[in-house]
């Protein structure tokens, strides 16, 4: 009988040890390989809801007058940068797209329309306003912006607008009103939130047309950059403060900083269950061969009084746990992405999306066969310790 065969016939031998061990086994890996799906998915989908389009930092004059922030940051003094700037970060490699932002504070009483009511406690007096800050940055921009239009449409023209949620319910603006800028008149196209109620009381019109009435012709308040990969956002922010000493970057402003530390501690947790279920895995194996070996002792013996060396019959205890495991594992990756899948299917699994990846089933079908190697070890040292002559007389 080849050596082999005689491996794969010991694993059969007994099939109720055999089939008990591999679930456990296979339970182990099922629940390493979903969680990691799980895990993996969720990184994904959370990324991509944190920085789908919106920009990964911003680009602010390093001058000690400048008003930093991010994206969304109001503010009142600042340092413009010339807007030959934006094209040169677009150069830079990592950059996949950037877009130049131009802030201006408007008084309360020059944001009016033609047709406000004055107040009813003094009708002498014109109604009182938060401060309004009007932002200019191209319309295919905005998502860099992390700005939704959620009534109406984006500006397409000079004259038109987008008002803020806060900014609307404080002026009493709807979308067909108008705002009187600079003794400008521009038309609201569309009302528009950030999630956040000082960045929503604002007005936001074409980059050109806030240059032309602030006379910041060429000028831009800060650079909103969009890297090819968000992980490498400090790398790339790193790159343009090196390049250029008078600007600095404020990075994270999606929140990637709290997200990936999230993650950190939930993909921690997950290899702290991989190593649970490799112990648990590995003694299951363990005693499954030990228990193997004993009642196998006479014919051990057999083989060693015929010649077989101890290297041999480690091989053969060893080779048995790996069979074992590696069909335990293939189980478990069968039934770990089934569960998942049914999650899936029945939406329990909400707003996540599994990723599968090479990577990930390697990784299970890898710790299967460590556990193998681990729950075979002892018993084959045990079993090539047995002497020839004992272990005949062995009943």
């Amino acid at each position: 009988m080849k050596y082999r065969n005689l491996i794969l016939k010991n694993i059969f031998r007994n099939k109720a040890r055999s089939s008990l061990a591999m679930i456990g086994i296979a339970i182990g890996i099922a629940t390493i390989l979903g969680l990691g799906l799980v895990t993996d998915g969720l990184s994904t989908s959370t990324e991509q809801a944190l920085t789908a389009g919106a920009a990964d930092f911003s680009v602010v004059s390093a001058s000690p007058n400048g008003q930093g922030g991010g994206p969304g940051g109001f503010g009142g003094s600042q340092q413009l940068i010339n807007e030959t700037t934006v094209n040169k970060i677009a150069q830079i490699s990592g950059v996949e797209s950037v877009a130049g932002v131009l802030r201006s504070s408007i008084s309360d009483d020059s944001t009016n329309n033609t047709d406000q009511q004055p107040s009813s406690s003094n009708p002498d007096q014109p109604s009182m306003r938060m401060p309004t800050t009007v932002l200019g940055i191209d319309s295919k921009n905005l998502e860099m912006y992390d700005v939704k239009v959620t009534n109406g449409s984006a500006y397409s023209s000079a004259n038109e607008v987008v008002i803020g949620k806060t900014a609307a319910d404080n002026q009493n603006k709807t979308i067909g009103d108008t705002v009187s800028i600079s003794n400008q008149t521009f038309k609201i196209v569309g009302i528009y939130e950030t999630g956040e109620t000082m960045q929503d009381n604002g007005i936001i019109m074409s980059l050109t047309t806030l240059q032309n009435i602030t006379n910041n012709t060429g000028k831009v308040s800060s650079i909103l950059v969009k890297t090819n990969d968000s992980s490498n956002a400090d790398k790339t922010a790193q790159s343009i403060e090196s390049k250029y000493s008078d600007l600095s970057t404020s990075t994270s402003l999606s929140g990637m900083d709290r997200m990936n530390s999230s993650l950190d501690i939930i993909k921690s947790a997950v290899w702290g269950i991989s190593l649970l279920a490799i112990l648990i895995g590995g003694i299951i194996v363990v005693i499954t061969m030990l228990k193997s070996v004993s009642e196998r002792t006479r014919e051990i013996g057999v083989l060693k009084a015929v010649g077989w060396t101890k290297k041999w019959v480690m091989v053969m205890i060893i080779g048995e746990s790996l069979i074992l495991a590696l069909i335990a594992s293939i189980v478990g990756i069968l039934i770990g992405v089934g569960v998942v899948e049914i999650l899936s299917l029945f939406n329990i699994l909400q707003f996540i999306q599994p990723t599968y990846s090479l990577t990930l089933f390697l990784k299970a079908l890898g710790i299967g066969l460590l556990m193998g190697v681990i729950g075979g070890l002892y018993p084959a040292y045990r079993a090539s310790r047995l002497a020839p002559t004992e272990a005949l007389r062995y009943e």
